[in-house]
């Protein structure tokens, strides 16, 4: 009977002893499921989940290999893992700069110490280059005449500059109709603006590879969202086809905006103190 009682006591604390939890024990749990939550998402977002479903059937083929004891494939299989690693760098290499590039660009910790550093920082245009983006976008949109405009925030641009043309112009309403004005040398490609000036014009972006974007949406709302996933500007976008205006931020597309909420989008990336809302708008 004591040795039965004795089975049962050892049953019960191997498999129904509560284990102690500390404090780290709960931090690192909550880190890993963060972790592993946004590493699936950026693989479904991407190029990536189709790899990864490719590599999870391949992993399933060799359990068979292993059950029915197919010792040639599990041979030619074991080989090939010998190198696995770094194909896995080389097939996922743009996916990995991306994640690595969206992290530095989110990162919170260095937005703190940046706002800590820039407590007294200035808007980062005026209400006059504010008015002139905004009056251009509308009457692109009446005119159904295309347009990618770009609008520094933090991250820097001069790499997506330096594929485009030289202007270091003041921002004017006129100018940026006339550079979207269809059959002129600077409409096609993205405009760059940077403070009050437009940086440079015709400039390429990288094409966003996120599955899923509407089948609707063509090579300029996809250039949009590109650079809007790998830097922290705000990118407005006219469509040629249906005189709409969106806006691409963070990795995410706003579409269907009006006057109201376009101007709302640009006083939050102006970045304006309190003190210098109360001096009212300048006329162009």
């Amino acid at each position: 009977m004591n040795v039965v009682l004795h089975n049962i006591y050892q049953f019960m604390d191997k498999y129904f002893t509560i284990p102690k939890i500390m404090i780290s024990d709960v931090i690192e749990i909550v880190i890993i499921s963060i972790a592993v939550y946004y590493m699936l998402v950026w693989l479904k977002k991407g190029q990536a989940w189709v790899l990864i479903r490719g590599l999870v059937l391949l992993v399933l083929f060799m359990v068979l290999a292993s059950i029915f004891h197919l010792t040639t494939l599990l041979w030619i299989i074991n080989k090939a893992l010998n190198v696995g690693i770094i194909a896995v760098v080389i097939i996922f290499q743009p996916e990995l700069r991306r994640a690595l590039e969206t992290l530095g660009k989110r990162n919170k910790i260095f937005n703190i110490i940046k706002i800590g550093n820039n407590s007294n920082e200035e808007e980062r245009f005026s209400d006059k280059a504010l008015k002139s983006i905004k009056n251009a976008t509308l009457e692109l949109a009446k005119t159904k005449t295309g347009a990618l405009i770009i609008i520094k925030k933090n991250f820097d641009l001069e790499q997506y500059a330096e594929t485009g043309i030289r202007l270091e112009a003041k921002i004017t309403s006129q100018l940026l109709i006339n550079i979207f004005e269809k059959n002129t040398p600077l409409h096609d490609g993205a405009v760059i603006i940077e403070g009050d000036m437009i940086v440079a014009a015709t400039c390429y972006l990288p094409l966003s590879e996120n599955l899923s974007i509407s089948k609707e949406l063509g090579t300029r709302h996809r250039a949009a969202l590109g650079i809007s996933e790998v830097s922290d500007c705000l990118v407005i976008i006219v469509s040629e086809e249906t005189g709409t205006i969106s806006i691409a931020k963070e990795g995410r597309l706003i579409r269907y905006l009006d006057g109201d909420s376009l101007e709302n989008e640009l006083v939050k990336l102006q970045g304006k103190t309190e003190s210098n809302e109360e001096g009212g708008d300048d006329n162009e």
